[in-house]
C-alpha cells in the first residue's frame, strides 16, 4: 500500500504507530462505541491500513513502534491469520464492521477493551502478554480455542451474544476449550447469551466469575469438563442459567459458588462429578433449582448449607475430609434421604467420618444410627420387625443407656405387682423368705439366679406377668449383645 493512498485519519494512525503514539477519535473519553457504524470518514480506518502497519509497518530507531487507537470505525477485515505481530496492538473504544481474523497469529499483546465487534475468530492464537476484551459488546463467537496466552485473558464487562449467521446458531458464544492460559482468567461482571465452553483448558492461576451471568436455559450454561485450575475458580453472586457442568476438573484451591444462583429447574443445575477440589463454598446461596451432581468427586473440605441442596441430589462415590458448617447431625441426614438411587451407606459412613475427624463422636453415632434406621426400611418385613425390636431396646448398639431404662422399668413393674400380692412358695417351709425385687431380677435378667423363681410360683395374671417379663428380659438381653456386637465390630 502506498502512503498516498491514506485518508487522513488514517495518515495520524500511520505517523503515529513508529513511535507507539496514541490516536484518539473519539468526542469524549466515555463515548460508547455502539455508535460507531454511523461515525464518518474522519475516524473510519480500513482494516487492510491496520494489518500493513502490524505486518510490515514503519519504525523509528530508539522508539517502540505500536498501534493505539481510540474510537475508530474499522471498515473491512482485520486479517491476521497466521501473521508473526512484533508489536502491541491496542485498539480502545473501536467499532469493528466484521470480525478480526487472528487464527493462528503470534501477537505480542492483544487490547480490544470497551470495542463493539461482530465476533472475533483468534482460535489457536499466541499471545506473548496479555489479551484484554474488557466491557466489550461482542454480537457473535469468540473462537479461543487452543489459545496459548502468555499473560492473562481479561472479560471483565463484557456482554457476548450469539452470532445472527446460520453457520453461527449452534456454536457457543465463548470458547476457550483446551486453550492454556499461564496465569488467570478474569471475567468479572460477565454477561454470555449461551453457552461458554472452557473444556480441557489449563489455567496455570484462577478464574474468576465473580458476578458473572451466564444465560442459556435448557442447555449447558458452563461446560468446563477436565478444567485445570492451578488455584481458585471464583463464582461469588454468578448467576447460571442452564447447566454449570464440571465434570474432571481439578481446582486444588477453592471452588467458591457463595451467594451465586444456579437455575436448570429440568435437569442437572450443577455437575461436578469425578472432580478433586480443595475447597467447594456453598455459602449464603439460594436453593439450587435443579439436580446436584457430585458423584465420585473428592473434596478435601466441604462447605454446604442444608438450604441450598434441591429434592434430587446425586452423591454416590462423594469423598470429603471436613465439613461445614459445624451442624448437629439432624440438620445434615435429610441431604442423604434426597439421593436419587435411594439408600446408599457410604454416604452415611461418609458423613460419620467427617464428625468423627472434628471430635463429634455423638454426631458420627447418630448417623450411623439414622443408616441402620434407613437400611431397616429396605429389608422384609421380619427383618424390619427383629430390627424395630433392637432401635427399641438398644438403638442398635448406640443408645445403651435405653437398655438400662427399659431393664428398671421392668424391675419397678415386677417389685411393684410381686410386692403388692406375693407368690405362693413351691414348698412351704423350705422355701426362702420372699424378695419382690430379687424374684422379679430372677424373671427379667436370665443369667442371674438368686434362687427366688424356683422356689415360687405366681398364679392368675401374676403368672402371665412373669411370663411377660422372661419374654422380655429375652429379647432385652439378644438386642443387647446384638448391639454391642455390631458395635466392637465397627471399632
Amino acid at each position: 500500500m502506498e502512503i498516498t493512498d491514506l485518508t487522513p485519519a488514517e495518515r495520524r494512525v500511520w505517523d503515529a504507530f513508529p513511535r507507539g503514539e496514541g490516536v484518539d477519535f473519539r468526542e469524549s473519553p466515555d463515548e460508547p462505541s455502539a455508535d460507531g457504524a454511523s461515525w464518518g470518514p474522519e475516524r473510519t480506518v480500513r482494516a487492510e491500513v491496520l494489518r500493513a502497519l502490524l505486518v510490515g509497518g514503519p519504525t523509528e530507531e530508539g522508539r517502540v513502534a505500536g498501534l493505539k487507537l481510540y474510537g475508530a470505525r474499522i471498515s473491512g477485515k482485520l486479517d491476521l491469520k497466521y501473521a508473526v505481530v512484533d508489536h502491541p496492538l491496542r485498539m480502545r473504544s473501536c467499532w469493528f464492521e466484521r470480525k478480526p481474523m487472528m487464527y493462528g497469529a503470534q501477537m505480542r499483546a492483544v487490547v480490544l477493551g470497551d470495542s463493539t465487534l461482530p465476533g472475533l475468530t483468534a482460535a489457536a492464537v499466541r499471545v506473548d502478554v496479555v489479551l484484554r476484551l474488557s466491557c466489550c459488546t461482542i454480537n457473535g463467537p469468540v473462537r479461543l480455542a487452543g489459545a496459548r496466552i502468555t499473560g492473562g485473558l481479561f472479560l471483565q464487562g463484557a456482554v457476548i451474544r450469539p452470532g445472527s449467521l446460520p453457520d453461527e446458531a449452534d456454536e457457543p458464544p465463548l470458547q476457550l476449550n483446551h486453550a492454556d492460559i499461564s496465569t488467570d482468567i478474569i471475567a468479572d461482571d460477565l454477561t454470555v447469551h449461551g453457552q461458554i465452553r472452557i473444556n480441557g483448558a489449563t489455567v496455570a492461576g484462577r478464574i474468576s466469575l465473580d458476578r458473572a451471568r451466564l444465560i442459556n436455559p435448557g442447555g449447558i450454561a458452563l461446560h468446563a469438563e477436565t478444567l485445570s485450575v492451578g488455584t481458585d475458580l471464583r463464582c461469588d453472586r454468578m448467576e447460571a442459567e442452564g447447566m454449570v457442568n464440571l465434570t474432571g476438573a481439578r481446582i486444588p484451591g477453592q471452588l467458591m459458588l457463595v451467594r451465586a444462583r444456579l437455575a436448570n429447574p429440568d435437569g442437572v443445575a450443577l455437575r461436578a462429578s469425578s472432580c478433586a477440589i480443595g475447597e467447594l463454598w456453598l455459602r449464603q446461596c439460594p436453593p439450587v433449582d435443579g439436580i446436584v451432581n457430585l458423584r465420585r468427586s473428592q473434596l478435601d473440605m466441604f462447605y454446604a448449607e442444608p438450604g441450598v441442596w434441591p429434592p434430587v441430589v446425586r452423591t454416590e462415590g462423594l469423598t470429603y475430609r471436613v465439613l461445614h458448617p459445624l451442624l448437629p447431625a439432624e440438620q445434615r441426614l435429610p441431604l442423604l434421604e434426597r439421593e436419587e438411587t435411594g439408600y446408599l451407606p457410604y454416604g452415611y459412613e461418609q458423613l460419620a467420618a467427617a464428625y468423627r475427624t472434628v471430635g463429634d463422636e455423638a454426631a458420627a453415632r447418630t448417623v450411623q444410627l439414622a443408616k441402620l434406621r434407613r437400611h431397616r426400611r429396605t429389608r422384609p418385613r421380619h427383618a424390619r420387625l427383629w430390627g424395630l425390636l433392637q432401635d427399641v431396646t438398644v438403638g442398635y448398639g448406640f443408645r445403651p443407656l435405653r437398655a438400662a431404662g427399659w431393664l428398671l422399668l421392668l424391675v419397678l413393674t415386677g417389685w411393684i405387682a410381686y410386692g403388692l400380692h406375693h407368690p405362693r412358695p413351691l414348698k412351704p417351709g423350705e422355701a426362702p423368705d420372699f424378695n419382690p425385687l430379687f424374684y422379679t431380677i430372677d424373671l427379667v435378667l436370665p443369667i442371674i439366679g438368686f434362687g427366688q423363681e424356683e422356689a415360687f410360683a405366681p398364679g392368675g395374671w401374676y403368672q402371665w406377668l412373669s411370663y411377660l417379663l422372661v419374654v422380655t428380659g429375652w429379647i432385652l438381653a439378644t438386642t443387647t449383645a446384638a448391639g454391642v456386637s455390631r458395635s466392637l465390630q465397627r471399632q
